[in-house]
């Protein structure tokens, strides 16, 4: 197992967050963890983490929450900038628990694809 720490970006109350979490505790696996609700992603992280994940704000946009339909984002007519920008502001707006290992990333959803990473 490669010695690279594993960051995972989370929502506490997140079930599946939760779950990927265990799933790293059970593995054994050196991991630190990001409450990106308490420390705020930067701009600059989170198109790093898109980068390393290899998708667009629009593909980690979390469509099934309120915020989503408050905003009315489901016309699809903003820019990349600009739906960072919501991202930012408004986090559950990011699907989530995204892992970081090195120079890869993954959206786990389902929790299963964690396991791509370890």
């Amino acid at each position: 197992m490669s010695k690279e720490k594993v960051k995972i970006y989370v929502k506490p109350t997140c079930t599946t967050c939760r779950k990927a979490l265990r799933i790293l505790k059970d593995r054994g696996v050196d991991f630190e963890v990001i409450d990106y609700y308490r420390k705020p992603l930067t701009v600059e992280k989170l198109r790093q983490l898109l980068k390393k994940l290899g998708l667009s704000p629009g593909e980690i946009l979390r469509k099934s929450g309120e915020m989503y339909k408050r905003l009315g984002l489901s016309k699809g007519d903003l820019s990349d900038s600009e739906v960072l920008d919501l991202m930012l502001k408004y986090p559950d707006l990011i699907q989530r628990p995204i892992v970081e290992k090195g120079n890869k990333a993954i959206l786990a959803r389902p929790v299963e694809k964690i396991y791509e990473l370890l």
